[in-house]
């Protein structure tokens, strides 16, 4: 599953466009005054001002075995999220490690290196090694309701978990965290998870597909503008 397009509400478009070009060095595309986008390797990143904003957990591809290298970039520019003292979290059963930071929405940001979805690892990292969204977070007080729609209109299938309180849908080239809110937050701060609102165009088996997240219902949408 490969995500090319999400559209997400922002809180204050001034100071996200600030954090993302000032902060992380990224360049900003399509800037408005109400909303802007990122170029994340094959993904584009939407910001739309919302009055009505929750925040959201995104996780972001980086190239493997390049933790230690990006944690080290990161800590120049923002706080790194702690998980038990840790700041790189070692997702053996994914064979997988992330680190966390928020943004200026207070989103939960996260880089993840994913031993089996990329093989290349660069001398040097920098805001130009991101490959890609890896993961959005759903929250949700219906995981298997979710999971039947994306396994019937899409052809998902569980990567982990069950349907009480965790569940990852799709691969490891991309995945939905769908988790129930009144049994869980997320993870690793413990923050709340909110039913945030979303819109996504992904890839699978050479298909296209649109749909979004919107008052805890999905439903397929037209393609999403560019």
């Amino acid at each position: 599953m490969k995500i090319t397009r999400l559209n997400i509400s922002c809180k204050n478009i001034v100071k996200q466009q600030e954090f993302y070009k000032d902060v992380l060095g990224l360049v900003i595309l399509n800037s408005t005054l109400k909303s802007f986008e990122l170029q994340l390797g094959y993904t584009i990143l939407h910001f739309q001002k919302a009055e009505s904003f929750t925040p959201y957990h995104i996780a972001f591809h980086i190239p493997d075995k390049e933790e230690e290298k990006a944690l080290k970039w990161l800590k120049n520019k923002v706080k790194v999220l702690k998980y038990e003292d840790l700041e790189i979290i070692d997702f053996t059963g994914w064979d997988a490690k992330s680190l966390y930071f928020y943004d200026a929405d207070m989103n939960i940001m996260e880089f993840i290196s994913r031993r089996n979805f990329n093989g290349k690892s660069e001398e040097s990292f920098s805001e130009k090694s991101i490959l890609g969204i890896s993961e959005i977070g759903l929250a949700t007080e219906d995981i298997h309701e979710k999971y039947k729609f994306l396994s019937t209109n899409i052809g998902l299938e569980v990567f982990e978990g069950n349907f009480e309180k965790f569940c990852a849908i799709g691969d490891d080239e991309g995945l939905l965290i769908i988790i129930n809110s009144k049994f869980k937050t997320w993870f690793p701060t413990g923050d709340k998870a909110y039913n945030s609102e979303f819109k996504i165009q992904l890839e699978h088996n050479e298909k296209e597909y649109n749909f979004q997240y919107r008052s805890q219902e999905l439903e397929m949408i037209k393609p999403l503008s560019k």
